[in-house]
């Protein structure tokens, strides 16, 4: 199972599986390829995911890495945050845009269709948005800030003093994300229970 060891790989054959059990289950339903709503389905699947990877970094990064690199001495931050951040920055980032981008794609289809629950998903997609915007507006150029602060540190230039505050107001966004998160999360979810 050489393909586990490689999360790519993984992601890869997630796919191949989700198609390969969507052909069975066409076949044990009885449902033609040309009856199901395929653009709405896979769009809505596309916010899933995105969705999922976006708001469980938020989640790993107040829950858990804001503790974790606040234990660590100075010498090991230059180290994990370098190397960690980047990369969970860029899921988080682009996380965030696919999910908005596909919400909206899919609150457009759903409205024109006559879905219910349009005032719901409205709100749901609003604190998104905000959410979104905080990404990209705050947290972002903050952590960017203090990426490159600490990578020149490891190479022995002295962090700036403003180095706190960029951390200090990432933090806060982020925070204010995860608070953002949990009536988001809610108003998503009634949509389709909400009249």
């Amino acid at each position: 199972m050489k393909f586990l060891e490689d999360p790519y790989q993984t992601l890869g054959a997630g796919f191949a599986l989700a198609v390969g059990l969507i052909v069975v289950y066409l076949g044990m339903a009885g449902v033609g390829v040309g009856e199901a709503d395929w653009f709405g389905l896979v769009i809505r699947w596309v916010h899933f995911l995105a969705g999922i990877t976006w708001i469980g970094l938020l989640y790993f990064f107040n829950l858990i890495n804001a503790g974790f690199l606040k234990s660590l001495d100075g010498p090991t931050k230059n180290i994990v945050i370098p190397k960690l951040m980047p990369a969970a920055l860029n899921w988080f980032r682009h996380g965030a845009t696919v999910t908005v981008l596909a919400g909206i794609v899919l609150y457009g289809y759903l409205y024109a269709k006559g879905g219910t629950g349009a005032m719901a998903l409205g709100i749901g997609g609003l604190l998104g948005i905000i959410m979104m915007g905080n990404v990209h507006g705050v947290i972002w150029p903050n952590q960017k800030k203090v990426i490159a602060a600490v990578a020149a540190a490891a190479q022995g230039t002295p962090a700036p003093p403003e180095m706190a505050q960029w951390g200090k107001t990432a933090l806060y966004a982020s925070r204010i994300n995860f608070l953002l998160s949990i009536p988001m999360l809610f108003f998503m979810g009634a949509g389709s229970h909400l009249k």
